[in-house]
Protein backbone atom coordinates (compact mmCIF):
# COMPACT_ATOMS: atom_id res chain seq x y z
CA UNK A 1 0.00 0.00 0.00
CA UNK A 2 1.44 3.45 -0.90
CA UNK A 3 2.00 5.69 1.62
CA UNK A 4 0.36 9.41 2.79
CA UNK A 5 3.33 10.74 1.31
CA UNK A 6 3.43 8.85 -1.85
CA UNK A 7 -0.60 9.42 -2.47
CA UNK A 8 0.17 12.97 -1.80
CA UNK A 9 2.90 13.14 -4.20
CA UNK A 10 0.18 11.38 -6.81
CA UNK A 11 -2.00 13.21 -6.28
CA UNK A 12 0.09 16.42 -6.71
CA UNK A 13 1.17 15.49 -10.31
CA UNK A 14 -2.26 14.45 -11.32
CA UNK A 15 -3.40 18.15 -10.08
CA UNK A 16 -0.87 19.74 -12.19
CA UNK A 17 -1.64 18.04 -15.53
CA UNK A 18 -4.86 18.17 -15.19
CA UNK A 19 -4.31 22.18 -14.49
CA UNK A 20 -1.89 22.14 -17.55
CA UNK A 21 -4.71 21.38 -20.06
CA UNK A 22 -2.83 17.95 -21.30
CA UNK A 23 -4.48 15.25 -23.10
CA UNK A 24 -1.27 12.95 -23.87
CA UNK A 25 0.65 12.00 -20.82
CA UNK A 26 4.22 9.89 -20.62
CA UNK A 27 4.74 8.20 -17.30
CA UNK A 28 9.00 8.05 -17.58
CA UNK A 29 9.89 5.40 -15.94
CA UNK A 30 6.42 3.89 -14.74
CA UNK A 31 7.29 1.06 -12.40
CA UNK A 32 4.29 -0.56 -11.58
CA UNK A 33 1.66 1.53 -13.06
CA UNK A 34 0.61 3.77 -10.11
CA UNK A 35 0.38 7.18 -11.19
CA UNK A 36 -1.28 5.53 -14.77
CA UNK A 37 -4.13 3.85 -12.60
CA UNK A 38 -4.70 7.56 -10.81
CA UNK A 39 -4.87 9.06 -14.38
CA UNK A 40 -6.82 6.91 -16.36
CA UNK A 41 -9.95 8.02 -13.31
CA UNK A 42 -9.94 11.08 -15.64
CA UNK A 43 -11.73 11.50 -18.97
CA UNK A 44 -9.67 14.53 -19.49
CA UNK A 45 -6.18 12.59 -20.25
CA UNK A 46 -6.73 10.60 -23.98
CA UNK A 47 -3.78 9.06 -24.53
CA UNK A 48 -1.54 7.58 -21.54
CA UNK A 49 1.48 5.87 -22.24
CA UNK A 50 4.50 4.58 -19.22
CA UNK A 51 7.77 3.17 -20.18
CA UNK A 52 10.19 1.15 -17.97
CA UNK A 53 13.32 -0.72 -18.33
CA UNK A 54 12.12 -3.28 -15.42
CA UNK A 55 9.85 -6.51 -17.01
CA UNK A 56 8.73 -7.16 -13.72
CA UNK A 57 7.39 -4.07 -12.75
CA UNK A 58 5.67 -3.64 -16.52
CA UNK A 59 4.05 -6.72 -16.03
CA UNK A 60 2.39 -5.56 -12.68
CA UNK A 61 1.67 -2.79 -14.68
CA UNK A 62 -0.98 -4.21 -16.99
CA UNK A 63 -1.91 -6.47 -14.42
CA UNK A 64 -2.89 -3.59 -12.21
CA UNK A 65 -4.35 -1.69 -15.35
CA UNK A 66 -6.48 -4.67 -16.97
CA UNK A 67 -4.19 -4.80 -20.06
CA UNK A 68 -3.86 -8.14 -22.09
CA UNK A 69 -0.45 -9.42 -22.44
CA UNK A 70 -1.34 -9.41 -26.06
CA UNK A 71 -1.76 -7.13 -27.25
CA UNK A 72 0.29 -4.71 -24.50
CA UNK A 73 -2.16 -1.82 -25.04
CA UNK A 74 -5.63 -0.90 -25.38
CA UNK A 75 -7.06 2.24 -27.27
CA UNK A 76 -6.29 5.11 -24.54
CA UNK A 77 -3.44 2.91 -22.12
CA UNK A 78 0.37 1.56 -22.95
CA UNK A 79 2.80 0.42 -21.14
CA UNK A 80 6.02 -0.80 -22.92
CA UNK A 81 9.78 -1.36 -22.31
CA UNK A 82 11.67 1.97 -23.00
CA UNK A 83 14.10 4.37 -21.12
CA UNK A 84 14.45 7.58 -20.39
CA UNK A 85 18.09 7.70 -21.24
CA UNK A 86 17.03 7.52 -25.01
CA UNK A 87 15.48 9.82 -27.22
CA UNK A 88 12.71 7.59 -28.58
CA UNK A 89 11.03 9.44 -31.54
CA UNK A 90 7.91 7.33 -31.36
CA UNK A 91 7.60 9.02 -27.98
CA UNK A 92 7.33 12.57 -29.09
CA UNK A 93 4.63 15.37 -29.45
CA UNK A 94 3.45 14.26 -26.00
CA UNK A 95 1.45 17.22 -23.99
CA UNK A 96 3.22 16.51 -20.96
CA UNK A 97 5.88 13.79 -19.33
CA UNK A 98 6.43 13.15 -15.82
CA UNK A 99 9.69 11.84 -14.00
CA UNK A 100 8.07 10.87 -10.79
CA UNK A 101 10.81 10.06 -7.97
CA UNK A 102 12.89 8.39 -10.62
CA UNK A 103 15.95 10.68 -11.45
CA UNK A 104 17.81 9.80 -8.39
CA UNK A 105 18.16 6.64 -9.62
CA UNK A 106 20.07 7.33 -12.17
CA UNK A 107 24.08 7.52 -11.95
CA UNK A 108 24.72 11.62 -12.18
CA UNK A 109 26.85 10.73 -14.85
CA UNK A 110 24.10 9.74 -17.07
CA UNK A 111 21.99 12.90 -16.02
CA UNK A 112 22.79 14.62 -19.54
CA UNK A 113 21.23 11.73 -21.25
CA UNK A 114 18.04 11.91 -19.64
CA UNK A 115 17.82 15.51 -20.93
CA UNK A 116 18.56 15.29 -24.48
CA UNK A 117 16.25 12.52 -24.52
CA UNK A 118 13.28 14.08 -22.47
CA UNK A 119 13.60 17.82 -22.99
CA UNK A 120 15.47 17.86 -26.35
CA UNK A 121 14.49 14.79 -28.09
CA UNK A 122 10.89 14.03 -26.89
CA UNK A 123 9.99 17.49 -26.10
CA UNK A 124 6.86 17.45 -23.72
CA UNK A 125 4.92 20.63 -23.52
CA UNK A 126 5.14 20.39 -19.71
CA UNK A 127 7.74 18.39 -17.72
CA UNK A 128 6.95 17.69 -13.75
CA UNK A 129 9.90 16.30 -12.05
CA UNK A 130 9.59 15.14 -8.62
CA UNK A 131 12.45 14.25 -6.28
CA UNK A 132 13.60 13.60 -1.97
CA UNK A 133 14.61 16.97 -0.68
CA UNK A 134 18.22 16.04 1.19
CA UNK A 135 17.63 18.58 3.76
CA UNK A 136 14.57 16.80 4.89
CA UNK A 137 16.49 13.67 5.87
CA UNK A 138 17.55 14.07 9.50
CA UNK A 139 13.20 14.71 9.95
CA UNK A 140 13.04 11.36 8.79
CA UNK A 141 15.86 9.71 11.03
CA UNK A 142 18.28 9.61 8.16
CA UNK A 143 22.21 10.35 8.94
CA UNK A 144 24.79 12.55 6.99
CA UNK A 145 25.19 10.43 3.59
CA UNK A 146 22.18 7.84 4.20
CA UNK A 147 19.70 8.01 1.24
CA UNK A 148 16.07 7.04 1.67
CA UNK A 149 15.77 4.19 -0.72
CA UNK A 150 19.08 1.88 -1.53
CA UNK A 151 18.33 2.51 -5.43
CA UNK A 152 19.05 6.26 -4.86
CA UNK A 153 22.19 6.95 -6.47
CA UNK A 154 21.92 10.61 -4.98
CA UNK A 155 19.55 12.88 -3.20
CA UNK A 156 19.71 16.88 -3.33
CA UNK A 157 19.12 19.42 -1.51
CA UNK A 158 16.54 22.31 -2.73
CA UNK A 159 19.71 24.46 -4.19
CA UNK A 160 21.22 21.67 -6.04
CA UNK A 161 18.18 20.73 -7.57
CA UNK A 162 16.87 24.43 -8.50
CA UNK A 163 20.68 24.37 -10.07
CA UNK A 164 20.35 21.62 -12.37
CA UNK A 165 16.55 22.39 -13.47
CA UNK A 166 17.34 26.34 -14.06
CA UNK A 167 20.10 25.18 -16.42
CA UNK A 168 17.66 22.02 -18.53
CA UNK A 169 15.44 24.52 -19.12
CA UNK A 170 17.61 27.60 -20.13
CA UNK A 171 19.19 24.79 -22.12
CA UNK A 172 16.10 23.30 -23.84
CA UNK A 173 14.01 26.43 -23.83
CA UNK A 174 11.33 26.20 -21.40
CA UNK A 175 10.33 27.50 -17.76
CA UNK A 176 10.46 26.45 -15.03
CA UNK A 177 9.31 26.96 -11.49
CA UNK A 178 9.38 24.93 -7.86
CA UNK A 179 7.16 23.07 -5.41
CA UNK A 180 7.13 21.56 -2.33
CA UNK A 181 5.06 18.32 -1.44
CA UNK A 182 4.59 17.17 2.01
CA UNK A 183 4.76 18.88 5.43
CA UNK A 184 6.88 21.84 5.41
CA UNK A 185 9.99 22.34 8.22
CA UNK A 186 10.13 26.05 8.05
CA UNK A 187 14.18 25.94 7.65
CA UNK A 188 14.55 22.33 5.50
CA UNK A 189 11.50 22.82 3.14
CA UNK A 190 9.00 20.15 2.18
CA UNK A 191 10.29 15.99 2.04
CA UNK A 192 9.54 16.42 -1.36
CA UNK A 193 10.60 18.82 -4.17
CA UNK A 194 8.96 19.41 -7.27
CA UNK A 195 10.15 21.13 -10.86
CA UNK A 196 7.42 22.08 -13.10
CA UNK A 197 8.96 23.05 -17.12
CA UNK A 198 6.84 24.38 -19.71
CA UNK A 199 7.32 25.00 -22.88
CA UNK A 200 6.68 29.18 -23.20
CA UNK A 201 5.47 29.20 -26.78
CA UNK A 202 2.74 26.54 -26.20
CA UNK A 203 0.90 29.00 -23.49
CA UNK A 204 1.46 31.56 -26.09
CA UNK A 205 -0.01 29.52 -28.57
CA UNK A 206 -2.99 28.91 -26.05
CA UNK A 207 -3.43 32.24 -25.03
CA UNK A 208 -3.83 33.51 -28.53
CA UNK A 209 -6.43 30.62 -29.86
Amino acid sequence: MASALHRQRLATVVEHLVSSGARSVLDLGCGEGELLQQLTAHACFERLVGIDIDDRALEAARRALGLARVPLQDDRTQVRRGSFESGDRDLCGFDAGVLLEVIEHVDPRRLACVERAVFATMRPNTVLVTTPNQEYNILHDLGPGEFRHPGHRFEWPRAKFRQWAGGVAARNGYRVCFFDIGPADPARGSTTQMARFVRPEIGTMRATA
